[in-house]
């Protein structure tokens, strides 16, 4: 089964003095490069997923900013593949499925940022699409989120959607378990 690499949304507007700092970005992205480093030096298809907000009223990922690119830890390689998305799926109206058909990719491991957004949206479509998934989840994180005046801490929303994506809509593993079984 062939296997491709979908970094989602790893970009500077997530990171500090960004315009929607997530939690612990920093130990995400470390734990992406170490799967990306891996992806690489197997000479594995790699395909980063970059959101631009079209949306109006959008107040990160702004196009021609610095927040929209794509951070310098993981950023593309020239035999890399880049989408551009305007949604949370990284399906809805991107080439990605069809890059991912032309490369006859059937296995997807997935890093990125937000886990409840983005991760989840995208984890959701692949598996409708008949892709089996691995999600990486400490190379993944999000932020806090508020819900009838609570606030649920951002590492409890990311259980909460890992534990979710677990099983039904894909294999949810930590960076040192993916690199021990190298897939």
């Amino acid at each position: 089964m062939k296997t491709g690499l979908v970094l989602i949304d790893i970009q500077n507007d997530y990171f500090p003095a960004g315009r929607c700092e997530l939690h612990e970005p920093l130990k995400a992205v470390e734990n992406t490069k170490k799967v990306l480093d891996f992806f690489r030096k197997a000479n594995l298809p790699v395909f980063h997923v970059q959101h631009i907000s079209v949306k109006e009223g959008a107040t990160f990922f702004l196009p021609n900013t610095e927040g929209v690119k794509i951070h310098p830890h993981v950023a593309p390689r020239k035999n890399e593949y880049v989408v551009q998305k305007n949604y949370p799926n990284s399906f809805r109206k991107t080439n990605l499925l069809q890059l991912l058909q032309r490369e006859g990719i059937e296995h997807l491991v997935i890093c990125g940022m937000m886990t409840h957004m983005c991760i989840d949206t995208t984890v959701r479509a692949a598996s409708d699409l008949e892709f089996e998934c691995t999600v990486i989840e400490d190379a993944c994180t999000t932020k806090d989120l508020v819900f009838n005046n609570k606030t649920i801490q951002a590492k409890h929303v990311h259980v909460a959607f890992m534990s979710a994506l677990n099983n039904m809509f894909a294999k949810v593993i930590k960076t040192t378990e993916f690199l021990s079984n190298k897939m």
